[in-house]
């Protein structure tokens, strides 16, 4: 490592200074638009960009087909380079179905598959150009190491099926946040989606949930908010040793919809400690403007379509295809959406707004006004639905850069937000976790 001498290097700082005073005293509402975007391009290259939820299809992860091709996957590792996206936490989601022996074990096929190719990618496809990191330490070493950084979140508990044992094998493995339910209730708690028609399951959590949280606890893996109830959330609240995190949630006070947090579940949140990772999920953020902006750009996706004889299927629809029609069917869907960019620029956009990263920042001002910014992170949900005009990839990271520095926000403050305080809370959440194996 290289011993710096930082006196002559204080000398020649002060007398760059004395030369040119707007180098510290111009903000960026002074500066011009080239010198903001020089001065937000510096930001977002010393600061460590963090991302806390990419969706993953394993038919990305072989030796054919993977990450270090720049794939129509709106995360890979030439769009994380492109648009300096540092870490990448990496999904093991399950949709939620049968609350049986058979439901359970499918489940845990599932998530044991999503497991061994995140651990592919970095340990035999590209363990060159990413490293899986298990505390904030490793996130830092890689980081100066030049590699992108893999992270595993788990989205829904339901793999845990009755054994509890799961959690600790699922940290093993490098889970290091975990939500207790996803689109529909599981075994351990009630959805936010029960909103919907008020049936609930548990009214919060189960016992079995409860006995999760204190396993979590006690192997130092982050409770995670975003999909369970409100009930149940605050329970898991009140019932945790350790900060929580939403880790892809907005602000319901800006956009009512459930997978948003509300106020009083925002501000029992700051009380403990947490983290809300703001997502750029379009309808989360504004769905009276995205709806509008849908309905026309379906309309011309439709008619091209109809043209090439594809048929737009309907969720439902979609949901009963099995895997590899799936696959087929949004892969052409992907190819149509994608040739008509030029006629949803010229003939929607301009009548019908998209939802935009300005947008999306709308809710990040919001939520440091009303929590505080320690406690504000920021998320994506790329590949699972989420994007918004302006980073709708991994490529356009940047962008959200661009636009905190024109809000106002310091360079100390978009690192909070883009890492600091999420690895903060992973700390706090590790050194419970040791307290508690300790008998502390």
């Amino acid at each position: 490592m290289k011993r710096l001498n930082f006196l002559p290097l204080a000398l020649l700082f002060f007398a760059l200074m004395a030369c040119d005073s707007t180098v510290s005293t111009k903000s960026p509402r002074e500066m011009t638009e080239e010198e903001v975007m020089e001065y937000a391009k510096g930001i977002h290259e010393r600061v460590i960009t963090l991302d806390t939820h990419n969706d993953i299809n394993t038919s990305n992860f072989t030796e054919e087909t993977n990450y270090t091709q720049r794939l129509s996957s709106q995360v890979n590792l030439p769009k994380m380079v492109e648009g300096g996206l540092d870490v990448a936490w990496f999904i093991v989601y399950t949709g939620q179905g049968a609350l049986t022996e058979e439901g359970f074990a499918r489940a845990y096929e599932n998530a044991d598959d999503k497991f061994k190719a995140i651990h592919r990618l970095c340990e035999e496809l590209a363990p060159d150009q990413i490293e899986l990191a298990l505390t904030s330490d490793d996130v830092r070493r890689i980081n100066a190491a030049g590699k992108k950084i893999a992270m595993i979140g788990i989205e829904n508990g339901y793999p845990v099926g009755n054994d509890i044992s799961r959690v600790k094998e699922f940290y093993d493995r490098g889970a290091r946040y975990m939500s207790l339910a996803h689109n529909g209730h599981s075994q351990l708690s009630d959805s936010n989606t029960g909103e919907r028609d008020s049936v609930w399951l548990h009214n919060g959590l189960s016992d079995l949930g409860r006995e999760v949280i204190a396993e979590m606890n006690k192997w130092g893996i982050m409770i995670d908010l975003s999909h369970p109830s409100k009930v149940a959330n605050m329970e898991m609240m009140r019932l945790s040793k350790a900060p929580v995190i939403a880790s892809h949630s907005s602000a319901r006070t800006m956009n009512d919809v459930s997978r948003n947090l509300d106020d009083e579940q925002l501000m029992m949140l700051k009380e403990n400690g947490g983290v809300v990772q703001t997502v750029a999920f379009k309808s989360y953020v504004n769905t009276d403007k995205n709806r509008a902006n849908s309905q026309k750009t379906n309309e011309i996706i439709e008619a091209i379509a109809k043209e090439q004889g594809f048929e737009v299927l309907s969720r439902a629809d979609m949901r009963a295809l099995g895997r590899e029609e799936r696959q087929a069917y949004f892969q052409k869907y992907r190819e149509i959406r994608d040739s008509a960019k030029d006629r949803i620029e010229k003939e929607v956009n301009t009548v019908a707004p998209p939802v935009d990263v300005s947008d999306f920042v709308d809710h990040i001002d919001y939520l440091v006004k009303k929590i505080g910014l320690e406690h504000v992170g920021i998320s994506s949900d790329f590949d699972g639905g989420g994007g918004v005009y302006g980073w709708n990839d991994a490529s356009e990271t940047f962008n959200v850069t661009l636009e905190l520095v024109k809000r106002g926000y310091t360079e100390e403050q978009i690192g909070l937000m883009w890492s600091g305080n999420l690895l903060r809370v992973l700390d706090e959440v590790q050194a419970v976790a040791k307290q508690i194996q300790a008998g502390e």
